[in-house]
C-alpha cells in the first residue's frame, strides 16, 4: 500500500527522494508526504501548484477505491486517506505473506560484507565492543532478510604495536602458570600494567615498538608468544559470542595480511601513489583535504591503515561485494576518511565502502571506558548481570516455573534487554545503562515487546489455532488502524537498508506493541462474532509475526510463554 503510493509519486517526480510516512498528528490522514516540495523545485512551480498536480496524478493513477480522499495542507504537504476496502485488501496480502511480510517482492542482487565486533586478541571483550557487535549483527540480519547475500566478517585485532607492548609486559612481569589458568584476564592485567608503568618509565614505549618489529621480522620467541596469546583469546571470544547468539561467516585478523604489506608498499612507491617522508612512507591526500595516510613508520613497522588497505583489496578481489559496511565507533572517522580516499585513488571505491559510525557506551560517571586505564568493564560480566537480574524478576513473578524454563527465559530476556537498549537508540549517540529501564515489562524496553508477543501467542492458543483468513468487511477503526500499522513494516525495512539505522525497527516494533496491547485490552477477540473473530485472530497472528520478525532482526529472541 505504502510502496504503491511511493511508486505513483516517483513516476511523476522522477525519483523517490521525498518523505512518505504516517502523520505524527492524528486526523491528518493515513499517510503524508512532502513530495510536492521536491516536485516544485524540479518544475519551477509553487509547492501548492505542485501539490495540486500530484494530487490529480494520484487520483487518476491509483486503482479505483484506493483513496478515500486526498487533501493539501499548509504550504504544500499532501495528506492521504485510504478506503476501508483498500486497507482490507492490504491485510489479505499481510495475512498471506505470514512471516515473510516485510521482504521485497524482488530479491536484490549483490553481496554485502558487514564487518563488526573487531575485538583484540589477548584482551577481554569489554563493554566498548558491545555496540559494534550488536549493531553489526542487526544490520547483517536485516540485509539478509531483505534478500542480499551477506558475509558476516569479524576482523580481529591480532597485529600491531600493542602486541609488542604485551610481549614486553609478559617478558618483564609475566607468570606462565597464571596465564595458563586464567589466560585472558592475566594478559589483560599485563597490558594495563604496561600503560601504568609507562607513566613512570617512558622508555617502555620504545621497547614495545622494538618487540613488535621483532615479531614482524619473524622472531621465533615473539611469534610463539603471539600464537599462544591468539589461541587462548579465540576460545574466550567464542564463549561470549555464544552467550550473545552472535555468529560470523569469516574470522580474519590483521595478521592474515602481513605477507601482503611489503609488496603493497613497494607497488605504491613504484606507481607514485606513495612517497617517502622523513624516513616514513605516506600517501598524500591533499586533494581530499585530508592529512597524509601513513602506511609505514620510519622504523619500518606497518600500521592499521596499511593492513586495512590490504584487507579492502583482498575483499574486493575475492568477493566482489556491492557494499562493505565497517561498523566502527565515531572515533575512527579520520581513519576511514583516509581509507576511502585511498580506495578512490586505487579505483576500489566501486564496492561503496561505508563507515557505520556509532557513539560510546558510557559508564555511570559518564567517562569514556578505557582498557588502558584499567577501567574496562568485562562484556561477559555485563551479559551475566543482565541474565541474573532477569532471573530474579522471573523468580518473583513466576516461581512455579521449572529451573530450566527460568534459565532459558532469563537468558532470552536478559540478552534481549541489553541489545534493545542499544538498538532502540540512534547509533551515533552515546548511550548509558539503566538496568531498571532495560528490564522493565512496561515502557520502551525489549522485555515489554517480548511480553506483548507472548500475550498475543497466548490468545491464539486459547482460540485453539488460527482459522484461515478470507477477505471480508472490516469497518472497526481499531482494526483498520492496526492493519495500517502492519502495512508500514516493509517501508521501515527499506529505510534501514537506505540509512543503516536499526533504531527505525526498534521504534516501529515498540509502537506496534503499544498499539497491539491497547487493541487486545479494549477490543474483544475470542468473544466477538464469528466473522470478526476470524479477522481479529488473523490480525493478532500477523501482529505477533511482525513483532517476532522485528525482534529477530535486532538479534533478539522471543518467549512463547512469559
Amino acid at each position: 500500500m505504502f510502496s504503491a503510493v511511493k511508486a505513483l509519486l516517483s513516476e511523476k517526480i522522477g525519483d523517490d527522494a521525498f518523505e512518505l510516512s504516517p502523520p505524527e498528528i492524528s486526523g491528518r490522514g493515513h499517510l503524508s508526504t512532502n513530495a510536492a516540495f521536491l516536485f516544485s523545485s524540479k518544475g519551477n512551480i509553487s509547492p501548492i501548484d505542485a501539490a495540486e498536480e500530484l494530487k490529480k496524478h494520484l487520483n487518476e493513477k491509483a486503482p479505483k477505491g484506493f483513496f478515500e480522499k486526498i487533501e493539501i495542507a499548509g504550504p504544500g504537504f499532501i495528506n492521504m486517506w485510504f478506503t476501508p476496502k483498500a486497507i482490507q485488501k492490504e491485510f489479505k496480502k499481510i495475512a498471506d505473506a505470514g512471516v515473510s511480510w516485510g521482504k521485497p517482492n524482488k530479491k536484490p542482487k549483490g553481496k554485502i560484507i558487514v564487518e563488526y565486533s573487531q575485538p583484540n586478541i589477548a584482551k577481554q571483550m569489554h563493554i566498548g565492543h558491545l555496540r559494534s557487535t550488536i549493531i553489526g549483527d542487526s544490520l547483517a540480519n536485516i540485509y539478509d532478510f531483505y534478500g542480499y547475500d551477506v558475509l558476516r566478517w569479524n576482523y580481529l585485532g591480532d597485529w600491531g604495536t600493542q602486541f609488542g607492548k604485551l610481549i614486553t609486559a609478559y617478558k618483564l612481569w609475566g607468570d606462565k602458570s597464571k596465564i595458563e589458568s586464567n589466560p585472558i584476564e592475566e594478559l589483560n592485567n599485563l597490558y594495563v600494567k604496561f600503560h601504568r608503568e609507562l607513566k613512570e618509565n617512558p622508555e617502555l614505549e620504545e621497547k614495545g615498538r622494538e618487540e613488535f618489529k621483532k615479531l614482524e621480522d619473524g622472531d621465533k620467541e615473539n611469534r610463539k608468544l603471539w600464537e599462544w596469546f591468539r589461541r587462548e583469546s579465540l576460545k574466550d571470544l567464542e564463549n561470549v559470542y555464544n552467550l550473545l547468539g552472535i555468529k560470523f561467516d569469516i574470522w580474519k585478523g590483521e595478521s592474515f595480511y602481513e605477507k601482503d604489506l611489503k609488496p603493497l608498499i613497494d607497488e605504491f612507491l613504484k606507481s607514485g601513489i606513495a612517497r617517502e617522508s622523513e624516513g616514513a612512507i605516506i600517501i598524500p591526500l591533499d586533494k581530499f583535504n585530508l592529512p597524509p595516510g601513513l602506511i609505514r613508520k620510519s622504523d619500518g613497522a606497518t600500521l592499521y591503515l596499511t593492513r586495512d588497505i590490504a584487507n579492502l583489496k583482498y575483499r574486493i578481489s575475492k568477493y566482489k561485494p556491492k557494499e562493505i559496511l565497517y561498523v566502527v565507533d565515531n572515533g575512527q572517522s579520520l581513519h576511514f576518511q583516509q581509507l576511502f580516499a585511498i580506495a578512490d585513488i586505487l579505483g576500489l571505491d566501486k564496492s561503496i565502502p561505508a563507515h557505520i559510525k556509532f557513539g560510546l557506551v558510557l559508564s555511570e560517571d559518564i567517562k569514556k571506558l578505557s582498557t588502558r586505564e584499567g577501567r574496562h568493564i568485562s562484556l561477559l560480566k555485563v551479559v551475566e548481570e543482565a541474565i541474573n537480574r532477569a532471573r530474579n524478576i522471573i523468580e518473583a513473578k513466576q516461581p512455579d516455573l521449572s529451573d530450566a524454563d527460568k534459565d532459558e527465559i532469563a537468558k532470552t530476556v536478559g540478552v534481549g534487554a541489553i541489545k534493545y537498549n542499544d538498538l532502540s537508540q540512534n547509533r551515533v549517540s552515546d548511550i548509558t545503562f539503566n538496568w531498571d529501564k532495560m528490564l522493565s515489562l512496561s515502557g520502551n524496553s525489549g522485555p515489554y515487546i517480548q511480553y506483548t508477543y507472548a500475550r498475543l501467542k497466548s490468545i491464539l492458543r486459547k482460540a485453539g489455532g488460527l482459522p484461515s483468513y478470507k477477505l471480508g468487511s472490516i469497518e472497526n477503526e481499531a482494526d483498520l488502524a492496526l492493519i495500517l500499522k502492519l502495512a508500514e513494516f516493509p517501508g521501515i525495512i527499506e529505510s534501514v537498508i537506505e540509512n543503516n539505522y536499526p533504531n527505525y525497527i526498534a521504534g516501529y516494533i515498540y509502537d506496534l506493541a503499544k498499539m497491539a496491547s491497547n487493541f487486545y485490552e479494549k477490543e474483544p477477540v475470542l468473544k466477538s462474532e464469528p466473522e470478526i473473530r476470524n479477522t481479529r485472530l488473523n490480525l493478532i497472528n500477523a501482529t505477533a509475526n511482525v513483532l517476532r520478525t522485528g525482534l529477530n532482526l535486532l538479534g533478539i529472541g522471543v518467549i512463547e510463554r512469559m
